[in-house]
C-alpha cells in the first residue's frame, strides 16, 4: 500500500510540475507577441486605409518647331472594275516659319490616315525661301497647271496681302509682308503649288551680288 501511496504522489507532482511548465511557456509565448507587435507598429510608419501613394510625375514633352495645316479635306472617287472606290484627298502645308515649307497631298480610305500620309509627303518636299528682312527680295510669278500666282514684295508693316492656301504657305514660310495675286485657277492645290513655285524661284541678293562681282552693299545702294 505504501508504495502505490508514493507511485500516487509522484505523479501528481510530475502532472503539476508539467502542467505549470505548460502555463509558463504560454505566457512568455504571448509577451513575446506583444512585444514583436509593438515593436513593429513603432518601427513602421503609419499608412492611410492600405491605400497606396502614387506619385505623378508629368514629363514636358518638347516642342517640335515644325507646323502642320490642312487646306482642304475633299471625298473623291476612283472607278474601277467592280464600281466606285471611296476615299478621301488631304491638302496639307508644312513649314517652320523660318524660311522652309512644303506643300503635300495624299489619299486614304479614312480622313486621318490620308491627313498622316499628306504630311509626311510635305516634310519630303521642303523647299528653302531666301527672305529678305521680312518680306521676298523681288517680285515673281509661279505656275502650277492652270494656277497662276503672283508675288511683290512689301514694306515693314503691310502685312500678309493674301488668301487662302497662298496666305497659309506664306505665313509657314516665315515671311511677314507681302503682297499677292491669284491669276489663275481656284483650286487650292494649284493655288499652293503655284507660289510653292514662286517662292522656289527667287533669287537671293548675296547670288546677284557675287555674279555681278559686287558686295552687298554696293547691289542694295
Amino acid at each position: 500500500m505504501k508504495g502505490k501511496k508514493s507511485m500516487d504522489l509522484e505523479n501528481k507532482e510530475e502532472l503539476t510540475v508539467e502542467e505549470t511548465s505548460a502555463e509558463a511557456v504560454e505566457e512568455k509565448i504571448e509577451v513575446t507577441a506583444e512585444d514583436i507587435a509593438e515593436e513593429k507598429a513603432s518601427r513602421s510608419p503609419r499608412r492611410g486605409r492600405g491605400k497606396k501613394q502614387k506619385i505623378e510625375t508629368t514629363e514636358e514633352k518638347p516642342q517640335s518647331e515644325w507646323v502642320e495645316r490642312v487646306v482642304q479635306i475633299s471625298r473623291v472617287t476612283k472607278v474601277v472594275k467592280g464600281g466606285k472606290k471611296l476615299s478621301f484627298r488631304a491638302i496639307v502645308i508644312v513649314g517652320n516659319k523660318k524660311g522652309q515649307v512644303g506643300v503635300g497631298c495624299a489619299k486614304a480610305a479614312e480622313v486621318i490616315i490620308a491627313i498622316q500620309k499628306a504630311i509626311a509627303d510635305g516634310r519630303k518636299n521642303l523647299i528653302t525661301v531666301p527672305i529678305f528682312k521680312t518680306t521676298i527680295p523681288h517680285p515673281i510669278t509661279g505656275r502650277s497647271g492652270a494656277g497662276a500666282v503672283m508675288l511683290k514684295p512689301a514694306s515693314q508693316g503691310t502685312g500678309i496681302i493674301a488668301g487662302g492656301a497662298v496666305r497659309l504657305v506664306l505665313e509657314l514660310a516665315g515671311v511677314e509682308n507681302i503682297l499677292s495675286k491669284s491669276l489663275g485657277s481656284k483650286s487650292p492645290l494649284n493655288a499652293a503649288n503655284a507660289t510653292l513655285d514662286a517662292l522656289q524661284k527667287l533669287t537671293p541678293f548675296s547670288e546677284v551680288a557675287k555674279k555681278r562681282g559686287l558686295t552687298m552693299a554696293e547691289l542694295l545702294n
